[in-house]
């Protein structure tokens, strides 16, 4: 897929870019990967890291995705692109408003263009649960990121390039998650992990598996889906659990605009999504709406029931103590 062809990442020094940047390195051999980011410090980690054994292939390229002129030249010649940048932090969202507006949704349209204007095969947007019915500012705005980069499509003319979105929740040990903080707490010997509710649950997906996805995804869009990947639930309870039992666990109450579950198909879309063998497909257009079964990316996919919604409370696949904390031993603490 991604052999002798030029990628560029936009947020390429965060968790996913970094992971993603080695498994491409590690699977392909493209042509060039261009981490676009305004992180200069992170770059110049990543470079160390990565560049001397790889200075043919990667780029490092400063610049913000609000900066439409900077995108562009960035984006130069490049084949694919992963837009991961983003502003994600729900409480900060709401006290700056304008600048999650500025990054979220602007950056997304500058994307869109810059991606446009040079020709680029595909892009991919990542998304989040957040945009799934809304409650705070942060998921509204990348609600908006996902329905600008959907109905790119309907903009490219001619052009053969194609635009689709990922959507899944928090990955484990990334930035934001859960998962660093209970470790830290752990190794400080608090006296307790701080559980916003005990009803909490959240889908969990690795960081690995959340760039398979993304490749997989690749060889299969065909321009204005939301591909959901299939992936099991946990209690934050038992996140907290499997990293000591000893530790009492204390209810300190939700933050402004989280949610007790994670949504990933709404019941609202329930008409345009269709289940697939490890994926949901939330369709942009309704020329499925009549069809319970269709043949597409060579497999077949079924209409899910009406008013169905893929939450983390409903999973059906529930991860015990022992298999999270089998997860958590494999995560890497670095990234």
């Amino acid at each position: 897929m991604f052999n002798k062809r030029t990628i560029l990442i936009t947020g390429g020094t965060g968790s996913f870019g970094q992971k993603f940047t080695r498994y491409l390195l590690k699977k392909y051999k493209p042509k060039k990967i261009i981490i676009f980011s305004r992180d200069e410090y992170k770059q110049d980690l990543m470079n160390k890291e990565l560049g001397s054994s790889n200075k043919d292939i990667l780029r490092f390229f400063l610049g913000d995705v609000r900066d439409r002129d900077r995108l562009a030249l960035a984006l130069r010649e490049v084949d694919y692109v992963v837009h991961a940048a983003a502003l994600k932090q729900v409480p900060a969202a709401e006290y700056n408003p304008m600048e999650f507006v500025k990054t979220n949704i602007y950056g997304a349209e500058n994307v869109i263009f810059a991606s446009i204007q040079n020709n680029v095969k595909k892009v991919i947007a990542l998304s989040t649960d957040k945009a799934a019915n809304p409650i705070n500012l942060y998921g509204s705005t990348k609600l908006a990121s996902d329905k600008i980069f959907l109905s790119a499509n309907n903009i490219v003319g001619k052009s053969k390039i194609s635009f689709s979105v990922i959507r899944y929740g928090n990955v484990v040990g990334s930035r934001g998650s859960v998962l660093p903080l209970f470790k830290k707490l752990y190794k400080e010997n608090k006296k307790y992990f701080p559980i916003t509710d005990f009803n909490m649950t959240r889908f969990w997906l690795t960081l690995d598996q959340s760039v398979k996805f993304v490749d997989h995804c690749f060889s299969k869009m065909l321009g204005g889906e939301i591909f959901i990947p299939i992936i099991p639930s946990i209690k934050i309870t038992d996140l907290a659990k499997s990293i000591s039992k000893s530790i009492q666990l204390k209810r300190i109450g939700i933050r402004p605009g989280e949610k007790i579950h994670e949504i990933l198909c709404p019941r609202e879309s329930s008409h345009l999504t269709y289940k697939f063998k490890n994926f949901f497909v939330i369709f942009n257009e309704n020329k499925f709406i009549n069809k319970k079964k269709i043949k597409i990316y060579n497999e077949i996919g079924v209409k899910v029931p009406k008013d169905f919604e893929y939450s983390s409370g409903k999973n059906t696949k529930f991860l015990s103590i022992n298999e999270i904390k089998k997860i958590n031993e494999k995560v890497d603490d670095s990234i």
